[in-house]
């Protein structure tokens, strides 16, 4: 029987997120490569984040990173060719960045994998690989249902995948460069299947918006969440959507039926005019005044919002960044992901940064390593480099700051009347506060843990 090792490289700089198992979710394309694959291969799954690498005979070798990890991929790459084992790479960063990935390894696969993968083994058998794959995005109804009995047990979360594609055309984004702007959905019962089939604690729906773009799309999300709760689903979990899920009483209803706890919902700022520079126009149609009362919307059926925030548009100065701190601080927002604005391949922020010569990092791919949302790998347009630094780190110890957290906490309790709730997104803040701090001396989570009954997360996962 030949051997398929497909390989989840670890970024080593991303200790502080790493710091708590349950932050970490299975690689879900590599589930994904797996059940594509023919029956008669084995596979295994070699996890870094939880397992140290050591070497593993197979006939071949594949990989999947985000620009973040990408790197480290080159690195055990490397060691398999050495071996003469063959390497095949694929997702976000071998797609925007093919030609490079093929200095490391011998086949990169662009695109989605549904249309090509049964290609790349039919080739690889017949010893006749190509050095590049590339097939059409297919309809939803082909993505198979991922082999989660390959992920490490330690998995908290279970992750799935109902829709792909997003219409909108954010500056920063790459879905729909990679994915394609059509909104591409699974069938229900597939989906409702899938779910069944996991065994983690908690779920996590990995789509970039589950309650899609039109009257249908959101047709479809009840037909998904009335299916689970007539399954009796009831595990906890969360998900991503845009910021008018508010709008659909019914859905929001259904969420709560069924256990959800959080929302991330992207926000990038409280400026109309970073939302202009950001292509963020769903934003801009909803208005930054009316963020308040869509968080509290949400709060009424006990759902917690994780609010994502970009820092250092080109619109933002020293001065707009302490009040965007303050903002998100005194807001109805629980959670808070705040990244400053990275340049990834394939987004239009990227093809301006490379134009423009504003990427500090580019010893390229070494610097891929830099690209994880929470360090500032650029010029910004009203800063210089080092006083953006000095003004994250006096903004961001303010709203990671143990008392903050807390009573960002308190508000979550009081709004939700939902503890659990409550205590899902102050676990997040900690999580986040953790990984952009990474143990420095005014950042220390574990008091908050001590603070509060944690049946959720118990103190056995911290490592």
């Amino acid at each position: 029987m030949k051997k398929l090792l497909l390989i989840n490289p670890r970024n080593f700089l991303k200790e502080g997120l790493l710091k708590y198992e349950f932050s970490n979710f299975p690689p879900l394309g590599l589930g994904i490569i797996a059940a594509l694959t023919p029956d008669d291969w084995e596979i295994e799954i070699l996890d870094e984040n939880f397992d140290k690498f050591e070497f593993k005979e197979a006939d071949l070798v594949g990989f999947t990173a985000f620009t973040s990890n990408a790197y480290r991929a080159y690195e055990l790459a490397g060691i398999y060719k050495e071996a003469g084992i063959t390497t095949v790479m694929g997702g976000i960063h071998a797609t925007m960045m093919w030609a490079e990935a093929l200095q490391y390894m011998d086949v990169v696969v662009k695109g989605e994998a549904e249309s090509v993968w049964h290609q790349v083994i039919k080739d690889f058998e017949e010893g006749n690989l190509k050095k590049t794959y590339e097939g059409p995005r297919l309809k939803a109804d082909k993505i198979p249902t991922a082999r989660h009995d390959l992920f490490h047990p330690r998995y908290a979360f279970s992750t799935i995948q109902t829709t792909r594609g997003c219409p909108w055309r954010c500056d920063f984004c790459t879905v729909h460069a990679f994915n394609g702007t059509a909104y591409r959905q699974r069938p229900v019962e597939a989906v409702l299947d899938e779910i069944e089939s996991t065994t983690g604690k908690l779920l996590f729906f990995v789509d970039d918006n589950l309650i899609g773009y039109s009257k249908n799309s959101e047709k479809r999300t009840i037909e998904l969440l009335k299916g689970m709760k007539e399954r009796g689903m009831n595990r906890e979990w969360f998900t991503q959507a845009s910021i008018n899920i508010s709008d659909n009483d019914e859905i929001l209803q259904l969420m709560a039926d069924t256990n959800c706890k959080m929302v991330l919902v992207g926000i990038e700022t409280e400026k109309m005019e970073g939302l202009e520079e950001t292509n963020k126009s769903l934003n801009q149609q909803v208005g930054v005044n009316n963020y308040n009362s869509i968080f509290k919307k949400l709060h009424s059926y006990g759902i917690g919002v994780l609010g994502t925030f970009i820092f250092a548009l080109d619109t933002d100065s020293a001065d707009d960044l302490r009040a965007r701190g303050k903002w998100i601080i005194d807001s109805n927002v629980d959670a808070y992901q705040t990244s400053v604005l990275t340049p990834f391949p394939g987004t239009g922020t990227y093809r301006k940064f490379v134009a423009e010569d504003r990427i500090k990092f580019n010893n390229f791919p070494e610097d891929w390593q830099r690209m994880r949302f929470f360090e500032n790998v650029i010029h910004p347009g009203k800063m210089t480099h080092e006083e953006l630094n000095e003004v994250l780190d006096e903004v961001w110890g303010e709203m990671f700051d143990g008392k903050t957290i807390i009573n960002k906490f308190r508000m979550t309790l009081k709004e939700t009347r939902d503890a659990s709730t409550a205590l899902w997104t102050m676990v997040t803040n900690s999580n986040y506060g953790n990984t952009i701090f990474e143990g420095r001396k005014y950042f220390d989570p574990n008091p908050i843990f001590n603070s509060v009954p944690n049946k959720l997360f118990p103190k056995s996962m911290i490592k």
